[in-house]
């Protein structure tokens, strides 16, 4: 498994760490511009230039649309042959499915969002192989796009790139910093830790501590066990899992991992609600202070801007569930662009892509959204708005002491994490053991292996 390429890098972009923040839930419905009807087809016109109809579809969330809509335009007025219809929306991945299935999809997809999985798009073969196209791509400086990523795009058993890394993002447990201030609560340094702050809240408030999202489970699996299989195995565990490999759901580290859910579960830590809810309410409850903790990404605080009691201040921990004296876990997650196989109009498709990928794109997207996109070299120490939290978060993710930084291979297929999201549920509302849980995920595990 490749890893980080060097700490170096990782320190060598700290501070874009310093404005981070993505995507869950918000957003337009489908808006058009131009109808794809009038002019099909991949072209350039006499004179050479980029023309035609560009279909672009992105899911809109956390992030907003803003930076889309300015992107766009621009890439409009430099193109102006070019006639551009926007997918768009907090739903229009499911909108757009009959699409994709039908073989009729959109020239350009930015993967995201409940109802998208980047892995499923490359099983299904409904993505373009960009592998030697990208070596080409360079940014405005000169530099090969493929050498300044932050992490490199993800890679399958082929060895082939179907789509770039646009934003970086990474999961961990937050906490209200206010109340735990006030009422002098541990911030957790790992599992034992974590277990003895939830315990004394659970007395001290009369709340389940810790709350996510039953409605999309993945939240937990990303958020809280893929670092815990990292902190437990490495990389080597965490690929062998998310790919589904004979053995590795019932190994002994996952099952010691799985063992720790359930002592969270019986001892009622985990809000006996949280299998109805959604990622809004369970972040509403969290900023109510009906909970105490939640695992969501850096777009958390984005998202519920509007929705933030006045004297609530985020706090960012990796999610504690190694073991004392053993280093916190971080699991880099991305969120990609890529362009359809068959799209119509592939030239169009790929002009823009290489449009996005720029510095200034990246500083715009920062400014935009309080999140960063996937390059490295974009210099933001002069924002004057990083929030306290970030600040924290920074020098706890780049303290080597504390911190270990974990890639995973690619995102887990939908095939696989969907029945292993299931369980996970079921073990969270104490309906099974996590023996039994261990053992519908390697059997999940090798019916997908089966059915590839």
């Amino acid at each position: 498994m490749k890893r980080w390429k060097g700490r170096f890098w990782f320190l060598a972009v700290a501070i874009l760490l310093l404005v981070l923040t993505v995507a869950c839930s918000s957003g337009d419905d489908e808006t058009s511009e131009g109808d794809k009807s009038s002019d099909n087809g991949s072209s350039e016109n006499g004179d050479g230039e980029i023309s035609g109809n560009l279909e672009i579809q992105y899911f809109v969330g956390g992030y907003g649309d803003s930076w889309w809509k300015e992107v766009i335009g621009d890439f409009k007025e430099k193109y102006p042959d070019v006639t551009i219809t926007e997918h768009a929306g907090p739903n229009i991945n499911e909108e757009m499915r009959s699409r994709w299935v039908s073989g009729d999809p959109p020239d350009v997809v930015y993967i995201d969002g409940a109802g998208s999985s980047e892995t499923q798009m490359v099983e299904d073969g409904q993505l373009m192989d960009l592998s030697d196209w990208v070596k080409d791509v360079k940014l405005e400086d000169g530099t090969p796009l493929m050498e300044s990523f932050i992490v490199e795009p993800a890679q399958y058993d082929d060895g082939n790139i179907y789509s770039l890394p646009l934003v970086f993002d990474t999961w961990g447990t937050w906490y209200d910093k206010t109340l735990f201030d006030e009422k002098g609560y541990e911030v957790p340094t790992d599992f034992a830790s974590f277990m003895d702050s939830m315990g004394e809240i659970k007395d001290e408030e009369d709340i389940a501590p810790f709350v996510t999202t039953g409605q999309y489970p993945y939240y937990f699996l990303r958020g809280v066990l893929y670092p815990a299989f990292s902190a437990a195995g490495g990389e080597e565990l965490l690929a062998a899992v998310i790919d589904g490999e004979e053995g590795a759901w019932t190994s002994e580290p996952v099952l010691e991992v799985m063992k720790k859910v359930e002592e969270m579960q019986k001892a009622g830590y985990i809000d006996p609600g949280f299998g109805a809810i959604n990622h809004t309410q369970s972040q509403m409850n969290f900023l109510l202070h009906d909970n105490a903790f939640i695992p969501v990404g850096f777009w958390l605080p984005n998202e519920m801007e509007k929705d933030t009691p006045e004297d609530f201040k985020y706090g960012f921990i990796p999610s504690p569930m190694h073991d004392e004296g053993e280093p916190a876990a971080i699991v880099p997650d991305l969120r990609p662009l890529a362009i359809a196989k068959e799209a119509e109009n592939p030239e169009a498709a790929k002009a823009f892509v290489e449009f996005v990928f720029t510095k200034e794109y990246a500083t715009l997207f920062s400014e935009h959204t309080g999140a960063i996109m996937n390059l490295t070299g974009v210099d933001l120490s002069t924002n004057e708005n990083v929030p306290e939290y970030l600040i924290d978060a920074n020098a706890m993710i780049n303290d080597p002491e504390q911190v270990q930084i974990y890639n995973k291979p690619h995102p887990m297929s939908a095939d696989l994490e969907t029945p292993i999201s299931d369980s996970l549920v079921s073990l969270m509302l104490g309906n099974i053991t996590a023996e039994e849980f261990v053992q519908e995920a390697e059997k999940a595990a090798e019916e997908y292996q089966n059915s590839k």
